[in-house]
């Protein structure tokens, strides 16, 4: 599991020195918020670890990777659904002010 313990910042004070643990490996990573870091840190450590379970792999590296690969996936179907999503939203939204200018135009002529 991801620990992380805060180190003096360095030159910027929105910069902050966070130490982190990934799958028993140490890193310091600097930003402006530890607690996000954090969160990127144990959500890598955890993809790192679900792969390590399915897979008869040993090798940091290539674990490494498969999660990359694992976190890309997720990263590109969110990115898509929500393309689709947004797409749907807009067309939606062109329907709507469609039919609020057509009841706008027919109460001018009514009115």
């Amino acid at each position: 599991m991801a620990t992380a313990t805060r180190q003096n910042p360095a030159k910027d004070v929105n910069n902050t020195s966070v130490r982190v643990e990934i799958f028993d490996q140490a890193y310091n990573l600097r930003g402006s918020d530890p607690e996000y870091i954090l969160k990127l840190a144990e959500y890598v450590d955890a993809k790192m670890r679900a792969v390590a379970e399915q897979t008869n792999t040993i090798d940091t590296v290539r674990l490494a990777v498969l999660a990359a690969l694992n976190i890309a996936d997720e990263y590109h179907l969110l990115k898509r659904n929500s393309h689709a999503g947004s797409i749907s939203y807009v067309q939606r939204a062109h329907r709507l002010a469609n039919a609020l200018d057509e009841v706008l135009e027919d109460a001018r002529h009514a009115g």
